[in-house]
């Protein structure tokens, strides 16, 4: 998949929270960039400085029933959804409007996705004439063409396919090939055997045999239907890469000829697969997991075609089941939403349907967002921001002392190649041939096919460097790897991240730790591997990477030890990026903010707090997350992200620009010893 780094998990891209506020509420900057009422006072800085920083928020913010997690992201989203459902509620009500527009678009796919009569009327019939397709299929090699078509309209199957830049030639597009096939959220859902494991496995078990009834089918055949999903699944998640060793790119780049892989992977037809995708003049090919690969063609001859039907049908179901009427709908929500993530209650209908524009023709709602929502005047700082981080970096690379003139002197060039993409492209995607009509799982289909279209025209063509991974509303940032570029959404430029009426150093502890975490992203333990032009390339002498993996080492190992439940942990190896990330996000802004004092009057306080104390409220405050216990579990392992908690607690820990704002003493539980303590950039 795409190297990109975000923030948050993708999770957080989609529509949330609770009742609309008003529209003056959503703009009203925080008095003095940091509301007093956060504060738990009854907990010390130095003891747990999470607890004290914004306990209060935490008691005075339940989780919504409508979520499974409540946080200042899904607070500013909130607002974005509110302005979104003006956008969408005036382009709906128009009637004159010209096929193609945006207005007619966006209008028609959110009247589509709004009309619950017509849902209810049309049930499950718009994946009747799919369904026909798979029922019609008798062998294996019209099995794999099903397959291939399906993906192109975001159906999956045993693996996937995609077109993106080759990681050892970032100026070039290449076919890429994944592990997939799977339903639940990670391949440990499948193995592991204990008691809360085997609940989820038998919730889900029932959970298809829900779905299948809805289909129409008797009580005898749903339960055997289940079993051969589960049983396929399984054999799947066995021979599937865990998430930890797919974080390492190398062993995640294996590169052949086509012609190679169709010797090396034989018992399918690629060239009839690539070609009813829409693929042609296919040259070489990446394979993610070659073993993975091998094992799921060999699953094709050890289950049968009625097995692998029976497969298809499921994954058919389940991946439109939102877009069939209610009964699916709901019956989908009680299993992901209610089981795997502990949320209560559906969202209402509007932010749904939102939910479902944004994934479908994000890039052409938010040229309407940023029409109306973004100032042009906090592109300007923000971008100024980057360019002090930028500085705030060089000058702690070039003092580093464990590390040799050579590496200092390619991660220099590194960091001056950094490209920088602030609030929206510049171009944007044309989607005016994308028919939208009053069928809401029709445009969906239509939308995919579109979006799959456009990804695979790009072998063979020179790169686009103005791509962006993510729409303009969102509320996260993202680091590129294959590009080099850190970006920032026009979403994530408001408070608790930025806030254009606060003081300095709530602005540098928040959206300035972010602009540090994402250029951090390019030298953690993954983005580290990637030279200045985007390439997979060792650039490090032997002695630097030994020395850089024994500090990354105490990061993992402090991860290791933080029990987010009962002996439940946080996995420091699946978290280590982002956990870098954050660690030297926060020193460079930190000294980025220190830097832009200087031959200034020294700042006073504020509400009782010196502007150094500010920067670490300012970060504590990004990091308000209530979150139910299920969500957290399900988070622990599929999460490269650590808790909120933990990514306020872990780095600072480490740093004795936070001691000594707080006056913490060398055993406070808010300093990591010594022989711990893990200072990387």
């Amino acid at each position: 998949m795409k190297k990109i780094y975000l923030l948050l998990p993708a999770a957080f891209l989609m529509a949330c929270g609770q009742a609309p506020k008003e529209e003056s509420a959503i703009e009203a900057a925080i008095p003095n960039g940091f509301e007093l009422s956060n504060l738990d006072t009854t907990a010390a800085p130095c003891d747990n400085f999470y607890q004290y920083a914004i306990g209060g928020w935490l008691k005075d913010n339940p989780i919504p029933s409508t979520e499974s997690r409540w946080s200042s992201f899904n607070v500013v989203t909130e607002g974005n959804n509110t302005r979104l459902r003006a956008i969408l509620d005036e382009y709906s009500a128009l009637t004159d409007t010209k096929k193609g527009t945006k207005e007619q678009q966006i209008g028609d796919f959110y009247k589509s996705a709004m009309d619950t009569t017509k849902l209810t009327e049309l049930g499950a019939t718009p994946i009747t004439p799919y369904m026909e397709q798979i029922a019609a299929v008798t062998s294996k090699e019209e099995l794999i063409h099903l397959a291939a078509n399906f993906s192109t309209m975001g159906v999956g199957s045993m693996f996937g396919m995609y077109i993106g830049q080759d990681d050892k030639n970032s100026a070039a597009y290449i076919t890429h090939i994944y592990q997939n096939g799977l339903t639940l959220p990670d391949r440990d859902y499948y193995l592991k055997t204990d008691e809360k494991s085997k609940s989820i496995k038998a919730a889900y078990d029932e959970h298809i045999q829900k779905m299948f009834t809805l289909l129409g089918d008797d009580e005898a055949t749903t339960t055997k239907k289940a079993e051969t999903v589960m049983k396929i699944e399984s054999a799947l998640a066995e021979i599937s890469m865990s998430r930890v060793e797919r974080r390492d790119p190398d062993k995640t780049y294996n590169k052949f000829t086509f012609a190679d892989f169709k010797t090396e992977f034989k018992g399918i037809d690629w060239d009839g697969y690539i070609g009813t995708m829409g693929l042609s003049n296919v040259e070489d090919i990446i394979v993610g997991q070659p073993e993975f690969i091998k094992g799921a063609i060999s699953f094709l001859d050890e289950f049968s075609i009625e097995e692998w039907k029976t497969y298809m049908q499921w994954h058919l179901v389940d991946n439109m089941a939102s877009y069939l009427g209610d009964n699916f709908e709901q019956q989908n929500f009680s299993f992901f939403a209610t089981t795997l993530r502990g949320t209560k209650e559906m969202k209402p209908r509007w932010k749904r349907a939102l939910g479902t524009v944004n994934g479908s023709l994000g890039e052409l709602l938010g040229k309407a967002f940023v029409e109306r929502h973004f100032p042009e005047k906090s592109k300007a700082e923000v971008s100024q921001m980057v360019e002090n981080l930028r500085a705030a970096f060089k000058v702690r690379i070039e003092n580093l002392t464990w590390m040799g003139d050579s590496t200092k002197e390619k991660a220099l060039e590194k960091l001056a190649s950094f490209n920088k993409k602030i609030g929206y492209p510049d171009k944007w995607t044309d989607y005016s041939s994308v028919e939208i009509t009053d069928n809401f799982a029709q445009n969906i289909i239509n939308a995919r096919k579109f979006n799959f279209q456009d990804m695979i025209s790009k072998l063979g063509k020179p790169v686009d460097k103005g791509e962006w991974y993510m729409s303009p509303q969102t509320v996260n940032a993202y680091y590129s790897s294959s590009q080099n570029e850190i970006v920032f959404p026009a979403g994530i430029l408001q408070p608790p991240f930025y806030d254009k009426d606060a003081d300095a150093a709530i602005n540098y502890g928040g959206i300035g730790a972010v602009i540090g975490h994402e250029f951090t992203h390019g030298f953690d333990d993954q983005g580290s591997k990637y030279d200045s032009e985007g390439n997979l390339k060792n650039w490090w002498t032997e002695a630097d990477r030994v020395a850089f993996d024994e500090r990354a080492n105490k990061v993992v190992e402090q991860f290791n030890n933080f029990e987010a439940l009962d002996s439940v942990f946080v996995n420091g190896k699946l978290t280590l990026g982002e956990n870098i990330a954050d660690l030297g996000g926060l020193i460079l802004a930190y000294h980025a903010m220190e830097k832009s004092f200087e031959g200034k009057e020294a700042p006073g306080k504020i509400d009782g707090f010196t502007q150094q104390q500010r920067f670490f409220l300012g970060w504590a405050q990004v990091w308000h997350m209530n979150m139910t216990e299920e969500e957290l579990r399900n988070r622990i392992i599929t999460d490269p992200h650590s808790p909120g908690e933990y990514r306020v607690r872990g780095p600072l820990a480490n740093l004795t620009e936070f001691s000594e704002a707080f006056g913490c003493e060398a055993n406070s539980p808010m300093v990591a010893p010594d022989s711990t303590k893990a200072v990387i950039w």
